[in-house]
């Protein structure tokens, strides 16, 4: 894998999946330095966290303290971004609304991993659905980790 030096998780609103994997990616110490980034894909004003995943968050000692979304913009793509969504749908529009979202930059993060299924949104769930997600994103992120590691 091309060594990036932006990696940019982007969700619905930027709320709950992908400040999840942005805070476990960060745990975790990479061959070549990353900024972390997380935008959503509909963010009419900054939000904080949601409330179950900060819960689910903190209850694993992942911590974004003063989080705040931000809403995906042109600015966020270049040659050395890796821009990952949660679901197919997520990287389709992107694609389709960004001119300067390339195919290979723009990846599904479970399928990128080679994981089966997507991350599905806990949103409106209970306090174990935000739980099953972030396992989930959990071992999707340690795989990208041994990717990003291996290098070109």
């Amino acid at each position: 894998m091309k060594a990036y030096k932006r990696i940019v998780f982007v969700a619905g609103s930027g709320t709950c999946r992908a400040p999840m994997a942005a805070g476990i990616l960060k745990e975790y110490t990479l061959k070549n330095p990353v900024e972390i980034i997380v935008r959503g894909l509909v963010v009419l004003f900054p939000e904080p966290l949601n409330q179950k995943a900060e819960a689910v968050m903190i209850s694993n000692g992942t911590n974004l303290e003063g989080y705040m979304s931000s809403q995906i913009c042109e600015d966020d793509f270049d040659d050395d971004t890796l821009v990952l969504t949660m679901e197919a749908h997520q990287r389709q529009k992107i694609l389709d609304k960004f001119a300067a979202a390339k195919a290979d930059s723009v990846q599904v993060l479970t399928e990128l991993v080679g994981d089966e299924l997507e991350i599905i949104d806990p949103y409106g769930g209970t306090l174990q659905s935000y739980g099953l997600c972030y396992e989930t994103l959990s071992k999707s992120i340690r795989k990208l980790v041994k990717l990003l590691n291996e290098g070109e």
